[in-house]
């Protein structure tokens, strides 16, 4: 099932007064416009999607610092992406498909773990970025020929070859880099400098063509 999308002004909104959400912490790094696919079926995580689909609210995605995805709770990086649940099915009882959205990066301020196992933290949004052109046209030249051998279904529109940022997210989304470096990227607020680092990681691995 499809869930409506979120009003274009509220979703762009940038506060600094503290958000109470729910912390899905995995092995992966999600950037704004990015698609996260989720196969749900912890009974706590249960919980929190009735709840997001119910009440249209989104939910954290954050790499796990220490720990595992299962069992245990496992500590977050402070830096993560808010996600909205854009479509969701149930093959069958206690198991959720979705597909979530990236939508702005934020700040964990305090976080605690409820008696169901949820990390139910206090966040800051982080400001969007500016919508520029890149300085160096390197990165979107690769990402473009990405995008041409992958197919270009398999990335949400509308592509923005003219947005530094958002060639930076789909790049740093598709390299083949470790988990850290990637949330390194997700943490840098300057698009033009992500694009600087991207370039640099292009050059020392040659991956430029």
């Amino acid at each position: 099932m499809e869930l409506p999308v979120t009003n274009h002004h509220q979703s762009r909104v940038t506060s600094h007064v503290p958000v109470e959400i729910h912390i899905f912490p995995l092995n992966t790094v999600l950037f704004p416009g990015g698609v996260l696919p989720l196969k749900v079926f912890e009974q706590r995580y249960l919980e929190m999607t009735k709840v997001c689909i119910s009440e249209n609210r989104q939910f954290g995605v954050c790499l796990i610092k220490e720990g595992q995805e299962t069992g245990t709770p496992a500590v977050p990086q402070e830096i993560g992406c808010l996600a909205r649940i854009a479509q969701w099915d149930m093959p069958q009882l206690g198991v959720f498909h979705l597909l979530a959205e990236g939508t702005q990066r934020f700040r964990i301020v305090c976080s605690s773990v409820e008696k169901n196992g949820l990390i139910a933290a206090s966040i800051e949004t982080l400001p969007f970025e500016p919508e520029v052109a890149p300085q160096d046209t390197l990165c979107g030249e690769v990402l473009q020929a990405i995008i041409a051998k992958i197919g270009a279904e398999h990335f949400p529109a509308p592509h923005r070859f003219d947005d530094a940022a958002w060639i930076g997210y789909r790049l740093s989304e598709m390299l083949p880099i470790n988990l850290d470096a990637r949330q390194r990227l997700l943490q840098m607020s300057d698009p033009q400098a992500r694009l600087a680092e991207l370039s640099r990681i292009l050059s020392q691995q040659d991956l430029r063509s």
